[in-house]
């Protein structure tokens, strides 16, 4: 993998350039160099044995066979001879050398099958290379170039977002993104933080509170007081902790090469001390020759490699049948050596999207009588329907599940803060915020107007029973009140529910790892700590920053356990990046965190999560098993053919006999009963219900905040 995930201008986190042109799409395939010659050498070789099987002549196959190792092989060949120069031998030289010395005993096929497969993880590693880097780019995209500063004698103008210096302020405006991490001087508006945090319910912002850079503006205007510079804020820091936490994968691949490079080392002595030493007594060039060919095959690492790929190559196919794509056979090896795990919240261990979970109506007075449950939802739910904040999505969709008429309204307003206020059979209606969060929105927009028109004013909000408020908040629901004329009719409770699978997948994990799970969340901690009972999880950490969730993650790390991560939003890249191993939800899974992850559960079935687990650590079984028997009949032939006069035929065949049974062996992961015995059986969701993205829609005129600190429960 190169130093950095990022080449050219955009390295400079400080001064994010403007985008001159479409969005940056995905590196395609076929536009990486190492991708086309594999394509070009494995077309070669499948060419070459359709010809070769049926007894066709050699002149029709032989070239395909020598494209195969010219198109496939020239280039880890240059990289092994520069690294010669350096007196430094690698895998790559080894392979060559196995290859051409196959070729020169007669072993064409094999020599070709071995350059393609190198050939092949190399593309493979460039790709996701690229895929990466275009992740972190298209993040740090989402910063607007330009901001518009307030000068100090109100005048506006419009400068590069990257000029922007500490103390400044930037006027916002409805719609657009914000350019810098800072403080809300003044106005009331809400933000779709979803790209920081990763909950789905824009956040209410009014004076004192916090702003990033790059999240989207909602319908209000603010005054902004920048807080820190371009290259310090919370998105520049996510970029910069991926990159970071990629380069700490680098010492286990240079203690890899480096026992790679003393196998070649050794390897390639032994050949030509079998070939000098002979001719050196006086012995002929081609029984030297012939022995030491022969030494070449039998030790050759065919068997090795075989006794490593196709193992995990299997449980990779089978896990992919199974909706989970784990992106290299490396990934399959590592997922089975974690022995502790960490869980995002939303959207991972929940759907990621509100639901209506309680109904409250209440006494109106005694002139009133108390509305039937239908009948309030009914009348939040007609209030609610112009509206496009994810809450009053959620009422308006309960309503229908349940088959109710909503009458029409009319004169529809939304104050952001406080919530809707609409006219429905000529009864004034608001659905919205409990009162302390109404009061404090009134405060905030004391000189301005309310939704009818009017100043609110600074008064006090209605009066409204505390008791049930408070039940439902310290349940961890999101609460909504009804009023009818301004008199208090019900409260309702919303909560985004736990995954059917949830507590199951919590429980095997928990049996494989020998610990319980941990759960990191950027949501209230008190939403947090609910879901955590419910799944029974009994570390539960909310309100956390990417930042410190990647440090919860390397915590765990730093008292010696491999980590597995789960998570979905851009917010958990940091932490998937810092995990040994990160696996990310596929269906609502950020960009970022599908690239970052090691793995994507591609359904969301959470309970493929333990399966993969336990399939990874099956497969590491028979790698273990593969090496034994590779070592067992290397060591016999290499044995034989130095102790005694070991026939080429023989030993070409003891050599492709081991390859045989490695393979085979590894091959019975592919079966359906593999994946059955990791325990992910289960087809489809167990608690029957799709799975919904849980992405927030666009900001708009019906949207208000989550009144659980930052999101929904």
């Amino acid at each position: 993998m190169p130093d950095t995930l990022l080449a050219g201008p955009a390295q400079d986190l400080g001064r994010p350039s403007a985008p001159t042109g479409p969005p940056r799409r995905r590196t395609a395939v076929l536009a990486l160099p190492e991708a086309r010659w594999a394509a070009l050498s494995t077309l070669a070789f499948l060419a070459a044995l359709a010809v070769q099987l049926p007894g066709g002549p050699g002149w029709a196959y032989g070239p395909l066979y020598a494209l195969a190792y010219l198109s496939g092989g020239w280039e880890p060949a240059r990289d092994a001879l520069l690294l010669l120069r350096g007196r430094t031998l690698d895998v790559d030289l080894l392979m060559v050398v196995a290859a051409l010395g196959a070729a020169a005993v007669g072993q064409v096929p094999d020599g070709a099958l071995l350059i393609v497969i190198f050939a092949t993880s190399g593309a493979l590693e460039a790709l996701a290379t690229a895929r990466t880097a275009d992740s972190v780019r298209g993040l740090l995209d989402l910063a607007p170039a330009t901001a518009c500063r307030l000068a100090a004698d109100g005048r506006e103008e419009t400068v590069p977002t990257a000029e922007l210096a500490v103390g400044d302020t930037v006027l916002i405006r409805p719609g657009e993104r914000i350019g810098a991490d800072g403080l809300v001087l003044d106005g009331l508006s809400e933000a779709d933080q979803s790209s920081i945090t990763g909950e789905p319910l824009p956040a209410a912002k009014r004076p004192g509170d916090e702003v990033f850079a790059g999240t989207l503006n909602g319908a209000g205007a603010l005054r902004v007081r920048v807080g820190r510079d371009a290259a310090d804020s919370v998105i520049a820091r996510i970029v910069a902790m991926v990159e970071e936490a990629a380069a700490t994968k680098a010492p286990t691949q240079l203690f890899i090469e480096k026992v790679e490079q003393r196998y070649a080392a050794g390897l390639v002595a032994a050949t030509l001390a079998l070939l000098a030493v002979p001719l050196a007594l006086g012995s002929d060039l081609t029984p030297a020759l012939l022995r030491a060919m022969t030494f070449m095959i039998v030790a050759s690492p065919c068997a090795v490699v075989l006794a490593t790929m196709p193992p995990l190559l299997s449980a990779v196919a089978n896990a992919g049948r199974h909706g989970v794509l784990v992106k290299s056979a490396v990934v399959m090896e590592r997922l089975g050596q974690v022995d502790a795990v960490a869980l995002d919240k939303t959207g991972t261990l929940t759907e990621g999207t509100p639901r209506l979970t309680d109904i409250r109506p209440l006494p109106a007075g005694p002139a009133r009588a108390v509305l039937s449950p239908d009948a309030l939802l009914a009348l939040a739910a007609a209030a609610e329907h112009p509206s496009e904040h994810p809450l009053a999505r959620a009422v308006v969709d309960a309503a229908r599940a349940r088959g109710l008429a909503l009458a029409p309204a009319s004169g529809f307003a939304s104050t952001p803060g406080v919530g809707v206020r609409a006219v429905v059979d000529g009864e004034v209606i608001e659905v919205g915020a409990p009162a302390r969060a109404r009061a404090a929105g009134r405060g905030a927009a004391a000189s301005g107007t309310g939704p009818d028109g009017a100043s609110p004013g600074p008064g006090p909000a209605p009066a409204e029973p505390a008791g049930p408020v408070a039940e439902l908040e310290a349940a961890g629901r999101t609460v909504v009140v009804v009023r009818r004329g301004g008199v208090v009719v019900g409260v309702l409770g919303l909560a985004d529910r736990p995954r059917g699978q949830a507590a199951a997948a919590v429980a095997a994990l928990a049996a494989l790892t020998a610990r319980p799970p941990a759960l990191l969340s950027g949501d209230n901690p008190r939403a947090t700590a609910r879901l955590a009972a419910e799944v029974g999880l009994t570390d539960a950490r909310g309100g956390l920053l990417p930042q410190e969730k990647a440090a919860a993650v390397r915590d765990l790390a730093s008292a010696g356990h491999r980590v597995l991560f789960v998570g979905d939003g851009v917010n958990d890249a940091p932490a998937l990046a810092a995990a040994h191993t990160g696996v990310a939800m596929g269906r609502a899974g950020s960009d970022l965190a599908l690239e970052t992850a090691d793995a994507v559960v591609v359904r969301d079935e959470l309970a493929a999560v333990p399966a993969v687990v336990a399939l990874s650590r099956r497969a590491r079984r028979l790698v273990v098993q593969n090496l034994v028997i590779a070592g067992v009949f290397i060591t016999v032939l290499v044995t034989w053919d130095l102790a005694g006069d070991l026939p080429l035929p023989l030993g070409v065949a003891g050599h492709e006999g081991s390859t045989v049974i490695v393979g085979l062996n590894g091959l019975r992961l592919l079966r359906e009963r593999a994946w059955q015995r990791a325990g992910g059986s289960g087809r489809g969701r167990a608690d029957g219900h799709p799975a919904v993205s849980r992405r927030p829609p666009r900001t708009g005129p019906g949207h208000r905040p989550d009144h659980n600190e930052q999101g929904a429960p």
